[in-house]
C-alpha cells in the first residue's frame, strides 16, 4: 500500500539552490526536518510538482530509492529577509502547498566514473525512466546522488511530458524512449529482468494510489477536465496504456 505524503509547514527559508532551473530552495519545516523545495510559483508551474509526486512515488512503490517527499505549506513572509529580488518574486508567488524532498546532507552527485551499480539496478532505473519518459537522467545531468554509499533518484519534474498537452497525449503511449545518453548505460542494464519484475506491478490499482497522493490544488482547473478526479483518471489510463503497449522499451540490454 502506498504511504500518504507527509504534510509539513515551512518555518525558515535557508537558501536558494541555484543548480536547478526552477530555483528550488532549502527550507526548514515544523518537524525540524530540512527539505529541498520546488515552488509552485516557479516558471515550470504546478505540473512539475505533479510529475515529482507521481513519478517519485511510483518509483518508491517499485522499490527504487527515492528521498521522502512531502507537501510543504509555505508562507512567503518567512523569506522576507531574502535579498535576491528574483527569489523574492518566486516566493511571493508560492504561498500554499509546495513540493518538499527530504534533504540528504553530505550527498554527492552520482558520477558513473567513480561509482558503480549492478546491471539489475541499472535495468530497473532505465525501465522506470522509460515508462515515465524521463528526459533528464543523462550523463550530463544524472539526477542521482550518492548518500551513505547508496544511490538515490532525485528530480522527476521532467517526466510525464504528455501532461503538458493532454489533447495529444495518446501520441505518447507507444513512443520509444531514447536511452542513448542515459547515465546508467555503461553498467549493462538488464532491461529484460526489470520488465519481468516491474510490468506486473504497475496496475491501475497501484497507479490510482500513487496519483491519489497529488494535492487537489495542483490539479484543479486543468483545461479539458471538470474535476481533479478526472485528471487523476487520465494519468491512470495513460500509464496503464503505456505499460500494456511496451513499444517504448529501449533495445539496450535485450
Amino acid at each position: 500500500m502506498v504511504k500518504a505524503l507527509k504534510e509539513v509547514t515551512g518555518t525558515r527559508y535557508v537558501l536558494p539552490l541555484r543548480e536547478g532551473g526552477s530555483l528550488p530552495g532549502l527550507v526548514e519545516a515544523d518537524d525540524l526536518g530540512m527539505y529541498v523545495v520546488k515552488f509552485i510559483g516557479a516558471g515550470q508551474g504546478r505540473k512539475t510538482l505533479v510529475a515529482e509526486v507521481i513519478a517519485g512515488e511510483l518509483g518508491r512503490a517499485l522499490g527504487l530509492p527515492v528521498p521522502e517527499l512531502a507537501v510543504l505549506d509555505f508562507d512567503a513572509v518567512i523569506a522576507r529577509g531574502e535579498p535576491d529580488e528574483e527569489v523574492q518574486e518566486l516566493l511571493k508567488a508560492s504561498g500554499g502547498a509546495n513540493l518538499g524532498m527530504d534533504f540528504l546532507p553530505g550527498s554527492l552527485g552520482f558520477d558513473p566514473l567513480a561509482f558503480e551499480v549492478d546491471s539489475v539496478f541499472a535495468g530497473r532505473v532505465l525501465w522506470f525512466d522509460a515508462l515515465t519518459g524521463n528526459v533528464d537522467r543523462s550523463w550530463r545531468n544524472p539526477n542521482m546522488v550518492v548518500w551513505h554509499g547508496e544511490p538515490y533518484l532525485i528530480d522527476h519534474g521532467a517526466t510525464l511530458i504528455f501532461h503538458h498537452a493532454w489533447a495529444g497525449a495518446d501520441r505518447f503511449v507507444g513512443r520509444a524512449y531514447d536511452a542513448s545518453d542515459h547515465v546508467l548505460l555503461p553498467f549493462s542494464p538488464d532491461l529484460a529482468a526489470a520488465d519481468a519484475a516491474f510490468a506486473p506491478l504497475v496496475t491501475a490499482e497501484l497507479l490510482r494510489e500513487v496519483v491519489g497522493l497529488v494535492p487537489d490544488a495542483w490539479l484543479e482547473g486543468e483545461p479539458g477536465f471538470d474535476s481533479p478526479a478526472a485528471v487523476r483518471e487520465a494519468y491512470v489510463r495513460h500509464l496503464c496504456a503505456r505499460v500494456a503497449d511496451r513499444g517504448w522499451l529501449p533495445e539496450v540490454g535485450r
